[in-house]
Protein backbone atom coordinates (compact mmCIF):
# COMPACT_ATOMS: atom_id res chain seq x y z
CA UNK A 1 0.00 0.00 0.00
CA UNK A 2 2.79 2.35 1.15
CA UNK A 3 4.97 1.46 -1.99
CA UNK A 4 1.78 1.58 -4.58
CA UNK A 5 0.67 5.26 -3.03
CA UNK A 6 3.72 6.89 -3.64
CA UNK A 7 4.28 5.77 -7.22
CA UNK A 8 0.98 6.81 -7.86
CA UNK A 9 2.44 10.48 -6.43
CA UNK A 10 5.50 10.15 -8.26
CA UNK A 11 3.19 10.09 -11.61
CA UNK A 12 1.34 12.44 -10.20
CA UNK A 13 4.14 14.93 -9.82
CA UNK A 14 5.92 13.59 -13.28
CA UNK A 15 2.18 14.51 -15.34
CA UNK A 16 2.66 18.18 -13.17
CA UNK A 17 6.92 18.08 -14.28
CA UNK A 18 7.92 18.44 -11.02
CA UNK A 19 9.95 15.55 -10.51
CA UNK A 20 12.85 13.70 -12.21
CA UNK A 21 12.06 11.49 -15.22
CA UNK A 22 13.15 7.56 -14.98
CA UNK A 23 16.81 7.50 -15.18
CA UNK A 24 17.64 10.79 -13.59
CA UNK A 25 17.51 12.24 -9.88
CA UNK A 26 17.57 15.26 -8.00
CA UNK A 27 21.55 15.76 -6.08
CA UNK A 28 23.72 18.29 -4.44
CA UNK A 29 25.74 19.76 -6.93
CA UNK A 30 28.86 22.27 -5.19
CA UNK A 31 30.97 22.68 -7.75
CA UNK A 32 30.94 22.78 -12.08
CA UNK A 33 33.79 21.42 -14.08
CA UNK A 34 33.68 23.98 -16.71
CA UNK A 35 35.35 22.44 -20.16
CA UNK A 36 36.58 23.36 -23.50
CA UNK A 37 36.05 22.16 -26.68
CA UNK A 38 39.23 20.34 -26.69
CA UNK A 39 38.27 18.62 -23.04
CA UNK A 40 41.35 21.47 -20.89
CA UNK A 41 39.75 22.48 -17.49
CA UNK A 42 38.87 26.43 -18.19
CA UNK A 43 37.49 26.86 -14.93
CA UNK A 44 36.11 25.32 -11.15
CA UNK A 45 32.23 26.97 -10.49
CA UNK A 46 30.67 27.81 -7.60
CA UNK A 47 27.37 26.30 -7.81
CA UNK A 48 26.60 27.13 -3.49
CA UNK A 49 23.79 29.28 -2.78
CA UNK A 50 23.20 31.31 0.36
CA UNK A 51 20.48 30.32 3.45
CA UNK A 52 19.46 31.66 6.34
CA UNK A 53 20.01 28.88 9.28
CA UNK A 54 19.41 31.12 12.89
CA UNK A 55 21.38 33.61 13.06
CA UNK A 56 24.21 32.36 10.31
CA UNK A 57 24.38 32.60 6.69
CA UNK A 58 25.53 29.38 5.33
CA UNK A 59 26.37 27.89 1.84
CA UNK A 60 24.77 24.96 1.15
CA UNK A 61 24.85 22.60 -2.42
CA UNK A 62 22.46 23.53 -5.03
CA UNK A 63 20.02 20.69 -5.91
CA UNK A 64 20.02 19.56 -9.40
CA UNK A 65 18.61 17.20 -11.99
CA UNK A 66 21.09 14.63 -12.26
CA UNK A 67 21.55 10.72 -13.93
CA UNK A 68 20.28 8.21 -11.29
CA UNK A 69 23.18 7.90 -9.06
CA UNK A 70 24.44 4.31 -8.52
CA UNK A 71 23.84 2.74 -5.32
CA UNK A 72 27.45 2.08 -3.80
CA UNK A 73 28.44 0.16 -0.69
CA UNK A 74 31.99 -1.00 -0.50
CA UNK A 75 32.75 -1.35 -4.56
CA UNK A 76 34.03 0.99 -7.05
CA UNK A 77 30.90 2.26 -9.28
CA UNK A 78 31.25 5.07 -10.94
CA UNK A 79 28.05 7.65 -11.58
CA UNK A 80 27.71 9.15 -15.06
CA UNK A 81 28.35 12.99 -15.02
CA UNK A 82 28.24 14.16 -11.93
CA UNK A 83 30.48 12.69 -9.28
CA UNK A 84 32.75 13.05 -6.40
CA UNK A 85 36.56 14.17 -7.20
CA UNK A 86 37.73 10.87 -6.62
CA UNK A 87 36.00 9.39 -9.79
CA UNK A 88 35.95 13.14 -11.97
CA UNK A 89 39.21 14.50 -11.09
CA UNK A 90 40.96 11.39 -9.23
CA UNK A 91 42.06 12.81 -6.81
CA UNK A 92 42.90 10.75 -3.43
CA UNK A 93 40.94 12.60 -0.43
CA UNK A 94 41.10 9.32 2.07
CA UNK A 95 44.80 8.43 1.35
CA UNK A 96 44.22 5.53 -0.81
CA UNK A 97 45.72 6.46 -4.19
CA UNK A 98 45.35 2.48 -5.71
CA UNK A 99 41.35 3.01 -4.75
CA UNK A 100 41.20 6.62 -6.36
CA UNK A 101 43.17 5.52 -9.76
CA UNK A 102 40.41 2.35 -9.84
CA UNK A 103 37.45 5.22 -9.14
CA UNK A 104 38.68 7.35 -11.87
CA UNK A 105 39.64 4.35 -14.36
CA UNK A 106 35.69 3.37 -13.88
CA UNK A 107 34.69 6.86 -14.40
CA UNK A 108 36.04 7.19 -17.60
CA UNK A 109 35.40 3.70 -18.71
CA UNK A 110 31.69 4.22 -18.28
CA UNK A 111 31.47 7.73 -19.56
CA UNK A 112 33.57 6.26 -22.92
CA UNK A 113 30.72 3.38 -23.02
CA UNK A 114 27.76 5.79 -22.55
CA UNK A 115 29.16 9.04 -25.13
CA UNK A 116 30.87 6.66 -27.54
CA UNK A 117 27.90 7.53 -30.06
CA UNK A 118 27.30 11.23 -29.39
CA UNK A 119 28.55 13.09 -31.71
CA UNK A 120 28.08 16.96 -30.04
CA UNK A 121 30.60 19.21 -29.04
CA UNK A 122 29.49 18.81 -25.42
CA UNK A 123 30.08 14.96 -25.20
CA UNK A 124 33.11 15.88 -27.28
CA UNK A 125 34.41 17.94 -24.53
CA UNK A 126 34.12 15.54 -22.00
CA UNK A 127 35.49 12.37 -23.91
CA UNK A 128 38.45 14.68 -24.68
CA UNK A 129 38.79 15.37 -21.02
CA UNK A 130 39.04 12.34 -19.40
CA UNK A 131 41.99 11.44 -22.74
CA UNK A 132 44.02 14.04 -21.72
CA UNK A 133 42.86 14.83 -17.90
CA UNK A 134 46.06 14.01 -15.63
CA UNK A 135 45.48 13.12 -12.35
CA UNK A 136 48.75 13.67 -10.89
CA UNK A 137 49.00 17.35 -11.09
CA UNK A 138 45.64 18.13 -10.90
CA UNK A 139 46.70 20.23 -7.44
CA UNK A 140 48.66 22.56 -9.18
CA UNK A 141 46.46 23.05 -12.10
CA UNK A 142 45.17 26.80 -12.24
CA UNK A 143 41.56 26.80 -12.23
CA UNK A 144 41.78 24.21 -9.07
CA UNK A 145 44.70 25.68 -6.95
CA UNK A 146 42.91 28.17 -4.75
CA UNK A 147 40.13 25.57 -4.03
CA UNK A 148 42.05 23.00 -3.89
CA UNK A 149 41.35 23.23 -0.35
CA UNK A 150 37.65 23.42 -0.33
CA UNK A 151 36.85 20.74 -3.02
CA UNK A 152 39.01 18.30 -0.71
CA UNK A 153 36.23 18.87 1.46
CA UNK A 154 33.82 16.59 -0.64
CA UNK A 155 30.90 17.36 -2.38
CA UNK A 156 29.78 16.22 -5.67
CA UNK A 157 30.66 17.57 -8.53
CA UNK A 158 29.08 18.20 -12.19
CA UNK A 159 30.78 18.84 -15.74
CA UNK A 160 30.09 22.13 -17.46
CA UNK A 161 30.29 23.36 -20.44
CA UNK A 162 29.38 26.36 -22.64
CA UNK A 163 27.88 27.92 -20.05
CA UNK A 164 25.49 25.35 -18.59
CA UNK A 165 25.85 21.56 -17.59
CA UNK A 166 26.53 19.39 -19.63
CA UNK A 167 23.50 17.19 -18.62
CA UNK A 168 21.23 19.52 -21.16
CA UNK A 169 22.62 18.54 -23.76
CA UNK A 170 20.18 16.72 -26.17
CA UNK A 171 22.33 13.85 -27.46
CA UNK A 172 24.33 13.14 -23.95
CA UNK A 173 20.42 13.25 -22.42
CA UNK A 174 19.70 10.77 -25.02
CA UNK A 175 22.75 8.48 -24.73
CA UNK A 176 22.42 7.88 -21.39
CA UNK A 177 18.60 7.36 -21.43
CA UNK A 178 19.71 4.81 -23.75
CA UNK A 179 22.22 3.50 -21.64
CA UNK A 180 20.25 3.50 -18.80
CA UNK A 181 17.16 1.39 -20.71
CA UNK A 182 19.67 -1.29 -21.87
CA UNK A 183 21.80 -1.64 -18.88
CA UNK A 184 19.22 -4.12 -16.74
CA UNK A 185 20.23 -7.72 -15.86
CA UNK A 186 17.73 -8.35 -13.77
CA UNK A 187 15.44 -11.25 -14.42
CA UNK A 188 11.59 -10.73 -14.55
CA UNK A 189 9.16 -11.25 -11.72
CA UNK A 190 5.59 -10.31 -10.95
CA UNK A 191 5.80 -6.68 -9.40
CA UNK A 192 4.26 -6.71 -6.20
CA UNK A 193 2.62 -3.24 -6.89
CA UNK A 194 2.22 -3.38 -10.45
CA UNK A 195 0.83 -6.71 -10.69
CA UNK A 196 3.10 -6.62 -14.26
CA UNK A 197 6.15 -8.72 -15.35
CA UNK A 198 9.23 -6.88 -15.50
CA UNK A 199 12.42 -6.00 -14.25
CA UNK A 200 13.21 -6.85 -10.57
CA UNK A 201 14.94 -4.63 -8.49
CA UNK A 202 18.10 -6.03 -6.66
CA UNK A 203 18.39 -3.25 -4.35
CA UNK A 204 16.04 -0.24 -4.04
CA UNK A 205 17.51 3.43 -4.22
CA UNK A 206 18.33 4.94 -0.18
CA UNK A 207 15.97 7.28 1.37
CA UNK A 208 18.05 10.12 2.38
CA UNK A 209 17.23 12.83 4.59
CA UNK A 210 15.43 11.16 7.63
CA UNK A 211 17.23 12.87 10.75
CA UNK A 212 19.36 9.59 12.51
CA UNK A 213 19.88 7.73 9.80
CA UNK A 214 23.28 7.30 8.32
CA UNK A 215 24.03 10.37 6.10
CA UNK A 216 24.33 8.22 3.10
CA UNK A 217 20.64 7.26 3.26
CA UNK A 218 18.33 4.75 4.54
CA UNK A 219 16.25 1.80 3.01
CA UNK A 220 13.12 1.17 3.27
CA UNK A 221 12.44 -2.26 1.47
CA UNK A 222 15.71 -4.18 2.11
CA UNK A 223 17.08 -7.63 3.15
CA UNK A 224 20.48 -7.61 4.83
CA UNK A 225 20.54 -11.01 6.82
CA UNK A 226 19.86 -14.80 5.53
CA UNK A 227 17.36 -14.63 8.29
CA UNK A 228 15.19 -12.42 6.38
CA UNK A 229 15.29 -14.44 2.78
CA UNK A 230 13.21 -16.82 1.90
CA UNK A 231 13.27 -20.21 -0.86
CA UNK A 232 16.47 -19.62 -1.07
CA UNK A 233 16.13 -15.77 -2.70
CA UNK A 234 18.41 -12.91 -2.65
CA UNK A 235 17.66 -9.67 -1.70
CA UNK A 236 15.21 -7.41 -3.51
CA UNK A 237 13.77 -10.86 -5.05
CA UNK A 238 12.13 -11.81 -1.31
CA UNK A 239 9.55 -9.05 -2.45
CA UNK A 240 9.92 -9.12 -5.88
CA UNK A 241 9.77 -4.73 -7.16
CA UNK A 242 10.12 -3.69 -10.29
CA UNK A 243 13.32 -1.23 -11.26
CA UNK A 244 10.36 1.29 -12.43
CA UNK A 245 8.14 1.34 -8.86
CA UNK A 246 12.01 1.44 -6.89
CA UNK A 247 12.86 3.89 -8.80
CA UNK A 248 9.14 5.76 -8.45
CA UNK A 249 8.49 5.04 -4.73
CA UNK A 250 12.16 5.98 -3.82
CA UNK A 251 12.08 9.40 -5.97
CA UNK A 252 8.59 10.90 -4.24
CA UNK A 253 9.87 10.03 -0.66
CA UNK A 254 13.12 11.25 -1.19
CA UNK A 255 11.13 14.57 -2.97
CA UNK A 256 8.71 14.73 0.30
CA UNK A 257 11.51 14.55 2.74
CA UNK A 258 13.42 17.24 0.77
CA UNK A 259 10.73 19.83 1.15
CA UNK A 260 10.90 21.03 4.60
CA UNK A 261 7.90 22.91 4.51
CA UNK A 262 5.62 20.01 4.23
CA UNK A 263 7.83 17.58 6.51
CA UNK A 264 7.50 17.49 10.36
CA UNK A 265 9.74 15.74 12.89
CA UNK A 266 8.14 14.67 16.20
CA UNK A 267 10.87 12.61 18.65
CA UNK A 268 12.46 10.46 16.55
CA UNK A 269 9.66 10.09 13.70
CA UNK A 270 9.65 11.75 10.16
CA UNK A 271 6.12 12.94 9.00
CA UNK A 272 5.34 13.78 5.60
CA UNK A 273 1.90 13.87 3.48
CA UNK A 274 0.72 14.02 0.23
CA UNK A 275 -2.56 14.43 -1.92
CA UNK A 276 -4.14 12.37 -4.77
CA UNK A 277 -2.79 15.08 -7.69
CA UNK A 278 0.10 16.02 -6.36
CA UNK A 279 -0.93 19.51 -5.06
CA UNK A 280 0.39 20.73 -2.39
CA UNK A 281 -2.13 22.99 -0.77
CA UNK A 282 -3.17 19.91 0.74
CA UNK A 283 -0.37 19.71 2.37
CA UNK A 284 -0.29 23.17 3.40
CA UNK A 285 -3.30 23.02 5.28
CA UNK A 286 -2.81 20.10 7.06
CA UNK A 287 0.24 21.44 8.58
CA UNK A 288 -1.61 24.18 9.45
CA UNK A 289 -4.24 22.40 10.82
CA UNK A 290 -1.80 20.43 13.01
CA UNK A 291 1.65 22.17 13.47
CA UNK A 292 1.00 25.91 13.20
CA UNK A 293 -0.11 27.47 16.62
CA UNK A 294 -0.32 31.07 15.16
CA UNK A 295 -2.61 30.46 12.18
CA UNK A 296 -5.90 32.36 11.72
CA UNK A 297 -7.92 30.99 14.20
CA UNK A 298 -11.28 32.38 12.40
CA UNK A 299 -9.99 31.02 9.33
CA UNK A 300 -9.27 27.62 9.86
CA UNK A 301 -11.90 26.99 11.56
CA UNK A 302 -14.58 28.12 9.50
CA UNK A 303 -12.66 25.81 6.78
CA UNK A 304 -12.45 22.62 9.07
CA UNK A 305 -15.72 22.89 9.28
CA UNK A 306 -16.87 23.13 5.63
CA UNK A 307 -14.63 20.49 5.02
CA UNK A 308 -16.06 17.87 7.60
CA UNK A 309 -19.54 18.86 6.47
CA UNK A 310 -18.14 17.73 3.07
CA UNK A 311 -18.14 20.86 1.42
CA UNK A 312 -15.58 21.88 -1.43
CA UNK A 313 -13.50 25.36 -0.51
CA UNK A 314 -10.91 27.79 -1.68
CA UNK A 315 -7.90 28.01 0.76
CA UNK A 316 -5.38 30.49 -0.40
CA UNK A 317 -7.08 31.08 -3.59
CA UNK A 318 -7.45 27.06 -4.36
CA UNK A 319 -9.73 24.72 -4.33
CA UNK A 320 -9.80 21.74 -1.74
CA UNK A 321 -12.04 19.24 -1.97
CA UNK A 322 -13.14 16.85 0.94
CA UNK A 323 -13.27 13.59 -1.50
CA UNK A 324 -9.61 14.32 -2.30
CA UNK A 325 -7.11 11.08 -1.22
CA UNK A 326 -4.80 12.29 1.66
CA UNK A 327 -1.98 10.43 2.81
CA UNK A 328 -0.07 10.79 6.32
CA UNK A 329 3.41 8.41 6.70
CA UNK A 330 5.72 8.37 10.07
CA UNK A 331 9.32 6.97 9.39
CA UNK A 332 12.21 6.40 11.89
CA UNK A 333 15.60 5.74 11.53
CA UNK A 334 16.87 2.30 12.56
CA UNK A 335 19.96 1.61 11.23
CA UNK A 336 20.64 1.51 7.68
CA UNK A 337 16.92 0.72 7.36
CA UNK A 338 14.02 2.46 7.90
CA UNK A 339 11.08 1.54 10.57
CA UNK A 340 7.40 2.76 9.52
CA UNK A 341 5.87 4.23 12.80
CA UNK A 342 2.35 4.77 10.74
CA UNK A 343 0.64 4.91 7.62
CA UNK A 344 -2.78 6.50 7.20
CA UNK A 345 -5.06 6.67 4.34
CA UNK A 346 -8.53 8.00 4.14
CA UNK A 347 -10.57 10.78 2.24
CA UNK A 348 -9.23 14.84 2.83
CA UNK A 349 -12.48 15.15 4.25
CA UNK A 350 -12.58 12.40 6.82
CA UNK A 351 -8.94 14.01 7.98
CA UNK A 352 -10.16 17.33 8.83
CA UNK A 353 -13.48 15.71 10.62
CA UNK A 354 -11.29 13.60 13.04
CA UNK A 355 -8.66 16.65 13.62
CA UNK A 356 -11.65 18.93 14.04
CA UNK A 357 -12.86 16.29 17.04
CA UNK A 358 -9.31 16.12 18.18
CA UNK A 359 -9.74 20.17 18.66
CA UNK A 360 -13.04 20.19 19.99
CA UNK A 361 -12.05 17.53 23.03
CA UNK A 362 -8.85 19.74 23.66
CA UNK A 363 -10.72 22.80 24.02
CA UNK A 364 -10.19 24.52 27.30
CA UNK A 365 -10.62 28.09 28.82
CA UNK A 366 -6.85 29.21 28.58
CA UNK A 367 -5.15 31.95 30.78
CA UNK A 368 -4.79 35.86 29.63
CA UNK A 369 -1.22 35.56 28.97
CA UNK A 370 -1.76 32.79 26.25
CA UNK A 371 -2.46 33.91 23.19
CA UNK A 372 -2.28 30.95 21.05
CA UNK A 373 -5.98 29.50 19.95
CA UNK A 374 -4.83 25.39 19.48
CA UNK A 375 -2.67 23.23 20.93
CA UNK A 376 -0.75 21.71 17.86
CA UNK A 377 1.21 18.23 18.01
CA UNK A 378 4.17 19.67 19.46
CA UNK A 379 2.72 21.22 22.36
CA UNK A 380 1.14 18.11 23.61
CA UNK A 381 3.59 16.11 23.51
CA UNK A 382 5.94 19.21 24.81
CA UNK A 383 3.85 18.46 28.23
CA UNK A 384 5.00 14.78 28.73
CA UNK A 385 8.89 15.82 29.35
CA UNK A 386 10.80 17.68 31.82
CA UNK A 387 11.74 21.07 30.10
CA UNK A 388 15.29 20.85 32.06
CA UNK A 389 16.48 17.52 31.46
CA UNK A 390 19.17 17.59 29.39
CA UNK A 391 17.43 15.88 26.15
CA UNK A 392 13.55 16.42 26.47
CA UNK A 393 12.45 14.35 23.99
CA UNK A 394 9.07 12.97 24.18
CA UNK A 395 8.52 8.90 24.39
CA UNK A 396 9.77 8.07 20.11
CA UNK A 397 6.43 6.05 19.91
CA UNK A 398 4.24 8.33 21.75
CA UNK A 399 4.77 10.62 18.73
CA UNK A 400 3.34 8.42 16.09
CA UNK A 401 0.61 6.77 18.11
CA UNK A 402 -0.75 10.43 19.34
CA UNK A 403 -0.71 11.47 15.92
CA UNK A 404 -2.59 8.12 14.65
CA UNK A 405 -4.98 8.44 16.76
CA UNK A 406 -5.70 12.26 16.04
CA UNK A 407 -6.14 11.61 12.54
CA UNK A 408 -8.39 7.85 13.06
CA UNK A 409 -10.74 9.82 15.67
CA UNK A 410 -9.95 6.87 18.11
CA UNK A 411 -8.75 6.96 21.57
CA UNK A 412 -5.31 8.56 22.65
CA UNK A 413 -2.49 6.45 23.78
CA UNK A 414 -2.33 5.83 27.23
CA UNK A 415 1.37 7.09 27.37
CA UNK A 416 0.13 10.42 26.73
CA UNK A 417 -1.97 10.34 29.33
CA UNK A 418 1.13 8.38 31.50
CA UNK A 419 3.29 11.41 30.68
CA UNK A 420 1.05 13.91 31.93
CA UNK A 421 0.50 12.57 35.10
CA UNK A 422 3.87 12.28 35.93
CA UNK A 423 5.12 15.76 34.85
CA UNK A 424 2.07 17.07 37.50
CA UNK A 425 3.57 14.79 40.33
CA UNK A 426 6.87 15.92 39.52
CA UNK A 427 6.43 19.86 38.66
CA UNK A 428 2.52 20.27 40.65
CA UNK A 429 1.51 22.46 38.02
CA UNK A 430 -1.73 22.13 36.03
CA UNK A 431 -0.96 24.12 32.66
CA UNK A 432 -3.25 24.31 29.50
CA UNK A 433 -1.86 21.89 27.68
CA UNK A 434 -2.28 19.19 30.75
CA UNK A 435 -5.46 20.47 31.67
CA UNK A 436 -6.30 19.87 28.00
CA UNK A 437 -5.06 16.59 27.99
CA UNK A 438 -6.21 15.05 30.60
CA UNK A 439 -10.09 16.81 29.42
CA UNK A 440 -9.50 15.02 25.56
CA UNK A 441 -8.04 11.93 27.16
CA UNK A 442 -11.26 11.05 29.31
CA UNK A 443 -13.45 12.48 27.19
CA UNK A 444 -12.22 10.18 24.37
CA UNK A 445 -11.11 6.90 26.55
CA UNK A 446 -13.37 6.72 29.60
CA UNK A 447 -16.92 5.07 29.92
CA UNK A 448 -17.46 7.45 33.21
CA UNK A 449 -20.38 9.27 32.17
CA UNK A 450 -19.66 11.18 35.43
CA UNK A 451 -16.20 11.77 35.01
CA UNK A 452 -17.00 12.81 31.90
CA UNK A 453 -19.26 15.50 32.78
CA UNK A 454 -16.44 17.66 34.87
CA UNK A 455 -14.18 17.45 31.31
CA UNK A 456 -15.80 20.91 30.05
CA UNK A 457 -14.49 23.51 28.49
CA UNK A 458 -15.04 26.32 31.36
CA UNK A 459 -15.88 25.24 35.57
CA UNK A 460 -18.91 23.31 35.91
CA UNK A 461 -20.64 24.65 38.93
CA UNK A 462 -23.69 21.97 38.73
CA UNK A 463 -21.40 19.19 39.56
CA UNK A 464 -21.30 17.29 42.41
CA UNK A 465 -18.82 14.88 41.41
CA UNK A 466 -16.53 14.67 44.76
CA UNK A 467 -12.73 14.47 43.04
CA UNK A 468 -13.95 17.48 40.97
CA UNK A 469 -15.29 19.68 44.27
CA UNK A 470 -12.00 18.39 46.49
CA UNK A 471 -10.03 20.28 43.56
CA UNK A 472 -12.24 23.47 43.42
CA UNK A 473 -11.93 23.62 47.16
CA UNK A 474 -8.10 23.21 47.17
CA UNK A 475 -7.74 26.22 44.67
CA UNK A 476 -9.98 28.47 47.30
CA UNK A 477 -7.56 27.66 50.00
CA UNK A 478 -4.86 28.43 48.34
CA UNK A 479 -6.24 31.60 47.51
CA UNK A 480 -7.05 32.23 50.76
CA UNK A 481 -3.28 31.52 51.28
CA UNK A 482 -1.87 34.00 48.46
CA UNK A 483 -4.18 36.78 49.94
CA UNK A 484 -3.10 36.51 53.40
CA UNK A 485 0.67 36.42 52.29
CA UNK A 486 0.57 38.33 49.37
CA UNK A 487 4.29 37.71 47.60
CA UNK A 488 4.26 34.40 49.07
CA UNK A 489 6.38 32.19 47.24
CA UNK A 490 5.53 28.20 48.41
CA UNK A 491 2.31 27.56 48.86
CA UNK A 492 -0.03 24.73 50.12
CA UNK A 493 0.04 23.81 46.44
CA UNK A 494 3.86 22.85 46.60
CA UNK A 495 3.36 20.86 49.57
CA UNK A 496 0.40 19.21 49.41
CA UNK A 497 -1.18 19.14 45.80
CA UNK A 498 -0.38 15.42 45.41
CA UNK A 499 -1.09 14.20 48.71
CA UNK A 500 -4.76 16.31 48.41
CA UNK A 501 -5.53 14.83 45.19
CA UNK A 502 -4.52 11.23 46.27
CA UNK A 503 -5.26 11.04 49.63
CA UNK A 504 -8.00 13.83 50.39
CA UNK A 505 -9.16 12.25 54.02
CA UNK A 506 -5.83 12.56 55.54
CA UNK A 507 -4.52 16.50 53.98
CA UNK A 508 -8.00 18.29 53.98
CA UNK A 509 -8.78 18.44 57.68
CA UNK A 510 -5.03 19.91 57.84
CA UNK A 511 -5.58 22.50 54.94
CA UNK A 512 -9.17 23.59 56.74
CA UNK A 513 -7.36 24.38 59.64
CA UNK A 514 -4.76 26.23 57.73
CA UNK A 515 -6.92 28.42 55.81
CA UNK A 516 -8.54 29.37 59.09
CA UNK A 517 -5.38 30.67 60.31
CA UNK A 518 -5.14 32.94 56.94
CA UNK A 519 -8.69 33.93 57.20
CA UNK A 520 -7.67 35.56 60.32
CA UNK A 521 -4.89 38.32 58.55
CA UNK A 522 -7.91 38.92 56.33
CA UNK A 523 -10.29 41.92 55.87
CA UNK A 524 -14.14 41.33 57.09
CA UNK A 525 -14.80 41.78 53.60
CA UNK A 526 -12.73 39.35 52.16
CA UNK A 527 -13.43 36.75 55.34
CA UNK A 528 -16.86 36.98 54.53
CA UNK A 529 -16.50 36.05 50.74
CA UNK A 530 -14.15 33.38 51.24
CA UNK A 531 -16.42 31.48 54.43
CA UNK A 532 -19.39 31.72 51.97
CA UNK A 533 -17.34 29.93 49.00
CA UNK A 534 -15.69 27.15 51.31
CA UNK A 535 -19.48 26.71 53.25
CA UNK A 536 -20.85 26.90 50.00
CA UNK A 537 -18.35 24.01 48.23
CA UNK A 538 -18.11 22.16 51.68
CA UNK A 539 -22.59 21.83 51.95
CA UNK A 540 -22.00 19.94 48.68
CA UNK A 541 -19.83 17.40 49.82
CA UNK A 542 -21.93 15.03 51.50
CA UNK A 543 -20.08 12.07 52.06
CA UNK A 544 -17.01 11.04 54.57
CA UNK A 545 -13.98 12.27 52.51
CA UNK A 546 -12.58 8.61 50.58
CA UNK A 547 -8.88 7.97 51.85
CA UNK A 548 -7.69 7.29 48.74
CA UNK A 549 -8.33 8.67 45.02
CA UNK A 550 -8.00 6.78 41.71
CA UNK A 551 -6.02 7.97 39.15
CA UNK A 552 -9.36 8.97 36.89
CA UNK A 553 -10.37 10.99 40.30
CA UNK A 554 -7.37 12.26 40.66
CA UNK A 555 -7.22 13.64 37.26
CA UNK A 556 -10.86 14.86 37.93
CA UNK A 557 -9.59 16.81 41.18
CA UNK A 558 -6.65 18.40 38.92
CA UNK A 559 -9.77 19.61 36.16
CA UNK A 560 -11.62 21.23 39.21
CA UNK A 561 -8.42 22.51 40.47
CA UNK A 562 -7.54 24.49 37.11
CA UNK A 563 -10.93 25.32 36.19
CA UNK A 564 -11.47 27.10 39.38
CA UNK A 565 -8.27 28.95 39.51
CA UNK A 566 -9.00 30.04 35.69
CA UNK A 567 -12.44 31.51 36.87
CA UNK A 568 -10.61 33.18 39.88
CA UNK A 569 -8.37 35.11 37.02
CA UNK A 570 -11.21 35.84 35.06
CA UNK A 571 -13.21 37.79 37.27
CA UNK A 572 -9.93 39.42 38.66
CA UNK A 573 -9.83 40.85 34.98
CA UNK A 574 -13.17 41.66 34.66
CA UNK A 575 -12.78 43.96 37.83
Amino acid sequence: MILQALTDYYEDLLALGKIARPGWAKAKVSWALELGDNGELLGLLHLQQEVQRGKKTVLIPQEREVPQPVKRSSGVAANFLCDTSGYLLGVDTKGKPERTAECFAASRTLHEQILKEAQSPAACAVLAFYEHWDSQTAKDHPALKEEWDEVMKGGNLLFWYRGGPVTEDAQVRESWQLANEQSGNAENALCLVTGKHEPTARLHPNIKGVVGAQTAGAALVSFNAPAFCSYEHEQGDNAPTGEYVSFAYTTALNTLIADREHTRRVGDTTIVCWAAGGQPVYQDFMMAALYDDNMDERDIQSTMIRLAEGEPVDWQQQKLSPDTHFYVLGIAPNAARLSVRFFWQNSFGALIQNVTKHYRDLEITRPSFDKFPTLPVWRLLRETVNQNARNPEPNPRLAGDLLLAILNGTPYPATLLDGVVLRIRAEREITRGRAAILKAWYLRNSKDEQLKEVMTVELNEQSNYLPYLLGRLFAVLEDVQQRANPGINTTIKNRYFNSASATPATVFPLLINLAQKHLAKLDKGLVIHYNRKITELNSRITQTLPARLTLPEQSAFQIGYYHETQKRYTKKEEV
